[in-house]
């Protein structure tokens, strides 16, 4: 019996994921837009911070974001695909070696801040093209210094 529950809970899984979330890693800077509720009235209310955790598959994945208000520490977690969350802008990519960021509870100031993926990986991309203007630009002045090093022997 349990082999027919699990189908059919999948498929009903499957309607009720959204399929417009971008991709976040730990890491990221995001601007999560959540809607409130007060008394009669529904307005969005914007969360943004750094996301320090990401749990769970499907309906149940959730994100834990903590920004700093106030020089005090705040977090929350989102169910990515509640339809309280209206919609999610990732801000910056963080470069991160870990995949929970909880030692950020503990830095304060400057530390706290994680340095831009995209800054400083410059080495792990092949800079082909320049290398060959660059070679076959000093290959005629290499070849006139070894010439003169001959000379001056």
């Amino acid at each position: 019996m349990l082999t027919m529950t699990a189908p059919l809970l999948d498929t009903v899984e499957q309607t009720q994921l959204k399929t417009d979330l971008p991709k976040i890693h730990v890491g990221d800077t995001v601007d999560i837009h959540v809607r409130i509720i007060e008394g009669s009235k529904e307005r969005i209310q914007v969360f943004n911070g750094v996301v320090i955790s990401r749990r769970g598959h499907g309906l149940t994945e959730v994100i834990t974001v903590r920004r700093i208000v106030a020089n005090e520490g705040v977090e929350r977690i989102f169910p990515l695909h509640s339809p309280r969350v209206a919609k999610i802008e990732v801000k910056n990519h963080g470069h991160v070696r870990r995949a929970k960021l909880y030692y950020l509870r503990e830095r304060v100031g400057k530390k706290r801040r994680l340095r831009d993926r995209r800054r400083g990986l410059g080495h792990l991309v092949p800079n082909e093209p320049a290398r060959d203007k660059s070679a076959s630009q000093e290959s005629p002045a290499a070849a006139d210094d070894g010439d003169h090093d001959q000379e001056d022997s």
